[in-house]
């Protein structure tokens, strides 16, 4: 993982919503629909969209289209690969 990618991937962290939306789509093991997540939290739709895009394009969600609705997964892959960069400040 590269500086640029580990500072966006951190930038997209640093909302507490953004935590609670990869809490809960953590917490579905499998693909969650995206009106589930905008009926988790008191926000505007386009609030919680706003968040969605901001975590799929750091690479920490995966997004698929559902029809017309789109659903979300936790890109596994891309958390390993931060948590294990984040690493290399631990004593």
């Amino acid at each position: 993982m590269d500086l640029k990618q580990a500072g966006k991937i951190a930038k997209a962290l640093g909302d507490p919503y953004r935590l609670q939306i990869m809490q809960a789509v953590k917490q579905e093991n499998d693909w969650l629909q995206c009106m589930a997540v905008i009926g988790l939290f008191d926000l505007a739709q386009s609030t919680v969209s706003h968040h969605l895009k901001q975590l799929v394009d750091a690479g920490l969600l995966l997004a698929a289209k559902d029809g017309r609705n789109a659903k979300y997964q936790v890109n596994h892959v891309m958390v390993t690969a931060y948590v294990e960069f984040m690493s290399q400040f631990t004593i």
